[in-house]
């Protein structure tokens, strides 16, 4: 599936920041989108080893920002916010990608859709305190079977796993989709090939 291309007006390369953030500014677009994953990814990781290898309880299992902040860890707005800002990055950046990697890289964001879902309806408990599932605290579909440490852990890998492929394919992609990229992104872009109609 090939991107739209931008809109050109009077010397200017592209109207929107969407179409400016998916062709001169991808690059540097998904490079701060990718930090911000790996942090938020790092601190799943953390939290899984402070509770497995460090023995710690799971309430101050919080990561390294929850040693710092357990405040701010124990929110709900935290936690969807985060997962706010993946779906709509994951949305915006889309049109940047092309074929094989465009695949991957929805294949990420459909499995974000039931995140941010999980999260949302954790956010609405906890500002309702109305709780789901016989629970005495926000409890999330999930959790109705797995541990939120671990859950997450998994919910946040299996996004992150998809969109690190996609990422692999966009900067190394075949002939067929480089030809149809719109970004600078591609390390071995093939200048040489005809552009696509």
């Amino acid at each position: 599936m090939s991107v739209s291309a931008p809109i050109h007006l009077a010397g200017h390369e592209s109207v929107s920041l969407s179409d400016r953030l998916n062709t001169r500014y991808h690059k540097v677009a998904l490079q701060g989108f990718l930090a911000i994953v790996l942090f938020h990814w790092a601190e799943h990781v953390v939290q899984a080893y402070q509770f497995y290898v460090l023995h710690w309880p799971r309430p101050m299992s919080m990561g390294l920002m929850g040693m710092f902040y357990p405040w701010l860890m124990k929110t709900e707005t935290l936690h969807y916010g985060f997962a706010l800002v993946m779906l709509i990055g994951l949305w915006v950046l889309r049109r940047g990608f092309t074929g094989t990697s465009y695949k991957w890289w929805m294949a990420s964001f459909y499995i974000q859709v039931w995140h941010h879902f999980e999260h949302f309806i954790l956010f609405y408990q906890a500002n309702t305190h109305h709780y789901w599932f016989g629970g005495k605290v926000p409890t999330s579909v999930g959790q109705i079977w797995f541990p939120r440490i671990e859950l997450h852990l998994f919910y946040n890998t299996i996004v992150f796993i998809p969109m690190v492929v996609a990422m692999y394919y966009h900067v190394y992609p075949p002939a067929r989709d480089a030809v149809k990229m719109m970004c600078t992104c591609a390390r071995h872009h093939n200048s040489g090939l005809p552009r696509a109609a």
